[in-house]
């Protein structure tokens, strides 16, 4: 199973690079954040993009979620479904029959920081709530929290300033905590330039000096049976990589 999840920055000026991605990758799942973008405002060949099953949740200009699942992998309609905390077109999830998976946008939290940490103290809940029930839980997404400071490169540490402040932090690890694994940073656990997002000047993303704030978090026992995750930091023109992950059956 192959998951992917990019934070477009807006998908009406990402359609090209999106139809490159999908046909090189053909990923099993697909999460795309801040797609900006309702569904009145996206191409036809995006709604109805062949061989997907596809759900756009968005909205003019802001926020955005979308998922989509391949449907020689999964033949059968998929669930979709928002968790009741879903607010701005934040997250959507599907139930698949190895996994519920979802797609995350993680409010930034600088205009509006007590918004972020109720966000962050949902999806613990839901992810309490996935582990209680028995049920294998992907979280995908752009969390716009850096774990630790091996996130994010020296000439970007700012502590005390969101998206690196303790109190973040510590939700994360709490949502972790619910028997999730962070599948990139296990699997390259050593590795102090894993970034996949720059700030758009100066060259930052050429340089890669930047922050990894996008993930792939899997239920254990899923997350045993990661074969390899990556950052692909020189394709497109978001100020996301895209990061695709890859589990073996």
């Amino acid at each position: 199973m192959k998951i992917a999840t990019w934070n477009v920055n807006g998908i009406r000026a990402r359609q090209t690079e999106l139809q490159e991605f999908i046909e090189r990758e053909q990923p099993d799942v697909l999460c795309l954040q801040e797609i900006k973008a309702s569904l009145d405002q996206l191409p036809v060949w995006i709604c109805q993009l062949e061989g997907y099953s596809c759900y756009w949740h968005g909205g003019k200009g802001y926020s955005g979620v979308a998922l989509h699942v391949r449907t020689a992998t999964y033949p059968a309609p998929p669930a979709f479904q928002h968790p009741p905390f879903d607010f701005e077109h934040r997250i959507v999830t599907v139930q698949l029959p190895n996994a519920t998976v979802a797609s995350i946008y993680v409010p930034n939290g600088g205009k509006d920081f007590a918004a972020k940490m109720r966000f962050l103290q949902a999806m613990e809940a839901f992810a309490a709530e996935s582990q209680a029930a028995g049920v294998p839980l992907v979280l995908c997404g752009d969390m716009n929290v850096a774990r630790t400071d091996m996130d994010v490169h020296p000439k970007e540490r700012k502590p005390g300033i969101v998206g690196q402040r303790a109190d973040e932090r510590a939700l994360i690890e709490q949502i972790l905590s619910r028997g999730l694994v962070d599948v990139h940073r296990t699997l390259d656990p050593d590795n102090a330039d894993l970034f996949t997002w720059w700030a758009p000047w100066r060259n930052l993303k050429q340089r890669n000096i930047g922050w990894r704030l996008d993930y792939v978090f899997a239920s254990q026992a899923l997350a045993a049976r990661a074969a390899s995750c990556v950052v692909q930091r020189e394709f497109g023109t978001s100020d996301h990589g895209p990061v695709i992950a890859v589990f073996d059956a």
